[in-house]
């Protein structure tokens, strides 16, 4: 975590993100990019590729400039390396290719949230950010300036495609020095004997090494989504985890995804691995 990217749109959802990513820099000696992009309308855009000179991309240009610098000269920066960009480029586009450009190793984000019919036409930058990118991505709901993931929940099926991803998952809990809760939710259609679930974590986790301990953990819901949110309340978790498949297009309308479920809906810092 020694390149950490944050995207802003210069709300206070961004910034509740930019604070949780300077004290992840501070605490681990690292510096932070901070991505500002501007989603023109396709002939403004055009016009900007051709070199032409926009008089609304140039005041919006300017005014983003403006809101960079005072953003880094915000108190809770002092001492950490902060480098930036505006790029014209579409928000989810623009931050999976400047993760892959600067060889960042983890994204941290703002999100509001999505309901109802948005979430399911629409979704959030936030949610094709956490399906597309290779790397980890934190997602911050609210102010968590305090941020210290004690407690980190991690839900998942403990299958073999997971262990990769889960060496990350233990470096993760590793460096923040972080409890691991494992946790594998049981639903009415795919119900497995709290024998055989904990077989299968204890199978899952051998040869891992997690420095701060953790714990197994079968809980009963009506759907995993449920079960994840009322688990991490029961325990006052402070960081909820999930692998995601990355699925698009017809894939991913059919199958939809846990992890974006939850980056919707649960007001705890989610972070995602990919697997």
């Amino acid at each position: 975590m020694k390149k950490i990217l944050v995207p802003t749109d210069f709300s206070d959802h961004a910034e509740y993100a930019l604070k949780v990513a300077a004290k992840i820099a501070r605490e681990h000696n690292g510096e932070i990019f901070l991505l500002h992009l501007l989603d023109l309308p396709s002939q403004e855009n055009d016009a900007v590729v051709a070199g032409a000179e926009v008089p609304e991309v140039a005041f919006f240009l300017a005014k983003a400039r403006e809101l960079f610098d005072d953003i880094k000269s915000a108190d809770y920066l002092d001492g950490i390396t902060v480098d930036g960009s505006i790029l014209y480029a579409k928000a989810f586009d623009g931050i999976i290719k400047t993760a892959q450009k600067h060889e960042i190793d983890l994204i941290v984000m703002g999100s509001h949230g999505a309901s109802g019919f948005k979430e399911m036409f629409i979704g959030s930058n936030t949610e094709k950010v956490v399906r597309l990118s290779d790397i980890p991505v934190l997602v911050i709901k609210k102010d968590e300036a305090a941020f210290n993931p004690n407690n980190f929940v991690f839900a998942s099926n403990f299958t073999a495609e997971i262990k990769k991803p889960f060496a990350q998952v233990v470096d993760f809990a590793n460096s923040f020095k972080a409890k691991l809760h494992l946790l594998y939710v049981n639903t009415p259609s795919d119900f497995k004997s709290t024998h055989a679930a904990e077989k299968m974590i204890n199978d899952f986790v051998a040869g891992f090494t997690i420095e701060h301990g953790h714990t197994v953990n079968i809980y009963n819901d009506v759907n995993v989504e449920k079960g994840i949110l009322h688990f991490s309340n029961s325990i006052n978790a402070d960081l909820v985890g999930m692998c995601t498949h990355g699925r698009q297009g017809i894939a991913h309308f059919f199958n939809g995804s846990i992890s974006e479920d939850l980056v919707n809906h649960a007001v705890r810092p989610v972070v995602t691995f990919k697997i």
